[in-house]
């Protein structure tokens, strides 16, 4: 089943995709703002109490809901549950236009034009960026929405829906990534809608729990890419990025397709600052960097061509477990 409701879900997502502006993502924003109000009390226990709230419960809606149908009405419906919680939680065209929009702009030549429209998807000054630090941010900051929004969804929910647990994975995976970033330090410094105590706890959960994800999705694309040179980079720079995670797939990519990344350097530079009224008063771009080529607007299209065949490999891999399950 669950091989079939990823299939349906990518494909409806392709021809429909979820607009961003949508009552399912506001209402998770409300639930998670709610949920800060009134169990956030500044204390580590009542942290957890709040991140258990908000992320827990969702996800054994999700599964209950699964377990109804499945029950009383049978296996069509609960994959059409399945269908529907994987075409919110999972899909491209969540960031892809902002990817594509960039890729057009540097190929037509309109630099100014790729500045704004970076500025706009990750609330930063780029106004000094030269070409090819855009294109290495454009690289760095798509393959981690690539694996946020798909690959490490696609683990976690492949990995509970074997067990049984229906699109659990997927709910508790996508949820425990939008609260560390709905309450991080950024965000909270101008919205005011979590504690420190919150903001750790929901950062330390969110470390753990895409600790597998991020290896799977760093040795998938060094499967799909130059090998070699992919795990090289995992093992030895990997450090190199501000976070280990994150690290393991930038570090993956950098090697899987040979092109220069460099710890994220815009990104890390403003984690303490609040997202509006930005200044960078240091030179963008002069963190340690991954051995590869100069970043190019050729990258991008290898990028593209990485994730896609990436995804190949998952559904293959899905549909041969489905095949063995079917005859066993």
């Amino acid at each position: 089943m669950s091989f079939f409701a990823l299939l349906f879900a990518l494909l409806i997502e392709q021809a429909r995709p979820l607009a961003s502006s949508n009552p399912i993502h506001a209402g998770l924003r409300a639930w998670s703002l709610s949920v800060s109000r009134n169990f956030d009390a500044g204390k580590p226990h009542h942290a957890w109490v709040a991140w258990s709230l908000a992320v827990l419960l969702p996800a054994l809606l999700a599964l209950g809901v699964h377990w109804l149908l499945m029950w009383t009405l049978g296996w069509p419906f609960a994959m059409v549950w399945n269908v529907a919680v994987l075409y919110l939680t999972l899909g491209f065209r969540q960031f892809s236009h902002h990817f594509t929009g960039i890729r057009d702009a540097l190929e037509e030549g309109d630099e100014e034009q790729a500045r704004t429209l970076l500025a706009h998807w990750q609330q930063v000054n780029a106004a000094d960026l030269p070409r090819s630090e855009i294109v290495r941010h454009v690289i760095e900051y798509s393959v981690l929405a690539a694996h946020r929004h798909v690959f490490g969804v696609l683990a976690c929910f492949s990995v509970l829906a074997a067990l049984g647990l229906g699109p659990a994975g997927a709910v508790f995976y996508r949820m425990a990534e939008f609260v560390s970033r709905h309450w991080s330090a950024r965000r909270s410094a101008v919205l005011q809608t979590a504690s420190a105590s919150l903001q750790q706890a929901a950062a330390q959960a969110w470390t753990a729990i895409d600790w597998l994800p991020t290896r799977l999705t760093a040795l998938c694309f060094a499967m799909v890419g130059s090998f070699e040179e992919a795990i090289d980079g995992w093992r030895f720079h990997a450090q190199r990025f501000p976070n280990d995670n994150d690290g393991v797939v930038l570090a993956a990519t950098a090697g899987a397709i040979n092109v220069r990344l460099g710890g994220e350097a815009l990104l890390a530079r403003l984690e303490a600052l609040p997202p509006l009224g930005l200044e960078v008063d240091a030179d963008i771009g002069d963190s340690d960097s991954t051995p590869g080529r100069e970043p190019e607007v050729g990258h991008l299209r290898s990028v593209v061509g990485l994730v896609w065949r990436s995804v190949v490999v998952w559904m293959l891999l899905l549909a041969l477990l489905t095949l063995a399950r079917l005859l066993g």
